[in-house]
């Protein structure tokens, strides 16, 4: 799976939003000033060669659908970051957040609960 570009990634959160969708779809999407049609439609035409969206034929234009899911391109690039930026230790990325006071105590006590809970499946 290939990384994207900071303008792929926004292109395809919204795609992932909307699941199926037109150009115009994506553009409105976008916080004003959205950047011109044409300018996400390069954008998009270049997820579809990197095999992240499908663009179906309909009319005069294109329909895109999500060939890869968002969490599994979470899951390939976060993990990447923890192997690159925090010596592949989960454990040393919530201790850097935590030290940043990027995480609360109430937000780690309610990581513990789903990892408590997901070990009770």
């Amino acid at each position: 799976m290939e990384k994207l570009t900071y303008q792929e990634e926004e292109a395809m959160l919204f795609i992932w939003e909307l699941e199926r969708c037109y150009i115009r779809d994506i553009v409105a999407k976008y916080k004003k000033p959205a950047p011109p049609y044409t300018t996400v439609a390069s954008i998009v035409k270049n997820l579809g060669k990197k095999g992240y969206v499908k663009a179906t034929p309909v009319a005069n234009t294109h329909e895109y659908t999500p060939l890869i899911k968002e969490s599994e391109y979470k899951r390939t690039f976060m993990s990447g970051v923890v192997k690159n930026y925090f010596e592949n230790s989960y454990k040393e990325m919530v201790s850097f957040f935590a030290k940043d006071n990027k995480i609360s105590a109430e937000d780690l006590q309610e990581i513990l609960g789903m990892i408590e809970k997901g070990k009770e499946k």
